[in-house]
């Protein structure tokens, strides 16, 4: 085959696959977003069935609206405002129905990524069946951070206390058998017979090598003993059961709210913050659980003492005994504000993916040791950061271009986080 020949399959391969990333793969993705833009943009006010939240259910929507529905509902989504204004009558008739509420304008929704959401809309997944424990079932919990530590300090002992037996076995059975053979050398009587394999035998003969394996084990015991005592208070891993199952996974992962919207504290002062009810309840108002309402979120209604049918509350609320997970001693400060909007270090440096997290857990040890190491190797976020302007006008010259710890700008300093 000559060159000629070659050059062209070459382009006629690149035109194939040129053809199929801008065919194929967009209408691949779109279909995948629509999911994502209608709970992004649409399901704070609507829902996909026949269910009506803030404004109507979706389902059979392609069958009530003026025909060809998509075209129609385009223009709706984009600025129903301005229908309404021409006196298109069918959407008079919808803002009249639904209490002349005004439906958001989405303008900048491209006709591509309405359609993506109206074909989630027309074929919305199927729900997952919720698989509850039968009547009387316990639900599995896993282990906590002090059950955990109380197994391994448990298994510690027991195996100082089986070792220091044995050692004390073996010795006594040395000074009995020396004290035997004394007390048969003074009566005139034959030494006592010994064990060939007898453990105070193997010692008495071999007492260096005897001394070393006890100073061996002595040292074994003491470094597990000191590494045990350094977990005291550590509880890395602690997974706790909370009275409301709240999912950071269907939250900050699926539907990508941020963390600083329900923890508004972590940019503004020292702690993270749990946030209210309130909180919840911007949301969950009229995000329910259907006609069920025996979940998770029917329990936030009764910490508030919420009727989800006439969205009113009444007089009888109930604090929610949340179970803290992550506590600093009180000899340590920490500022989340310092961290977060200072020293633009993200939430999961800390806390893990918490958007993968079903059930949150503490993720880093919180020792000292973590927080110095943390000080020597990040680098402080002087780009672009205006609390640090007067810092690199006073070194300007100085600094090289080179990277600036926090332990070189003084984070290493125990007046930092102990005063």
């Amino acid at each position: 085959m000559d060159k000629g020949r070659i050059s062209g399959t070459l382009k006629a391969i690149q035109a194939l696959l040129l053809f199929a990333a801008l065919f194929v793969v967009p209408a691949s993705a779109s279909a995948q977003d629509g999911e994502k833009l209608f709970k992004q943009n649409c399901a704070s006010c609507h829902k996909v069935d026949d269910t009506k939240l803030v404004g109507p259910g979706l389902k059979g929507v392609f069958d009530r609206v003026p025909q060809p529905a998509e075209e129609w509902l385009i223009k709706w989504i984009k600025n129903s405002s301005a229908m309404i204004a021409a006196g298109d009558a069918y959407a008079v008739k919808i803002y009249n129905e639904n209490n002349k509420s005004q439906m958001t304008a989405f303008e900048y929704l491209s006709d591509d990524e309405i359609k993506a959401i109206l074909s989630y809309v027309k074929a919305p997944p199927a729900p997952a069946a919720a698989v509850a424990p039968a009547d009387g079932a316990a639900v599995a919990e896993g282990p906590s951070a002090t059950d955990a530590m109380g197994d391994d300090a448990l298994r510690m002992v027991l195996g100082v206390i089986s070792i220091l037996l044995l050692v004390l076995i073996a010795v006594l059975g040395t000074v009995g058998s020396s004290l035997q053979s004394l007390v048969n050398d003074k009566s005139g009587l034959p030494a006592p017979e010994r064990h060939p394999f007898s453990l105070g035998r193997v010692m008495s003969n071999n007492k260096g090598l005897t001394a070393i394996f006890i100073l061996f084990l002595l040292l074994a015991g003491g470094k597990a003993g000191f590494d045990w005592l350094m977990g005291v208070g550590v509880y890395e891993g602690y997974r706790p059961e909370q009275p409301i199952n709240f999912s950071h996974k269907i939250h900050a992962g699926q539907n990508g709210v941020n963390c600083v919207y329900c923890h508004t504290a972590a940019e503004k002062g020292k702690n993270g913050g749990i946030p209210s009810l309130n909180v919840c309840m911007n949301c969950h108002t009229y995000v329910d659980e259907g006609p069920s309402g025996k979940g998770e979120i029917a329990k936030i209604y009764a910490a508030l003492d919420f009727d989800p049918a006439t969205k009113t509350y009444g007089p009888n609320t109930k604090p929610v005994k949340w179970v803290r997970i992550h506590n600093l001693p009180d000899l340590a400060y920490f500022n989340h504000s310092q961290h977060v909007v200072v020293g633009k270090i993200e939430c999961q440096t800390c806390h893990g993916d918490v958007q993968e997290e079903a059930v949150l857990a503490q993720n880093a040890p919180l020792t000292m040791g973590w927080c110095i190491n943390c000080h020597r190797e990040t680098s402080v976020q002087t780009a672009d950061n205006a609390y640090y302007d007067d810092f690199i006008k006073r070194h300007n010259g100085k600094l090289d271009g080179e990277a600036i710890s926090v332990e070189k700008i003084g984070g290493l300093e125990c007046a930092k986080c102990h005063h």
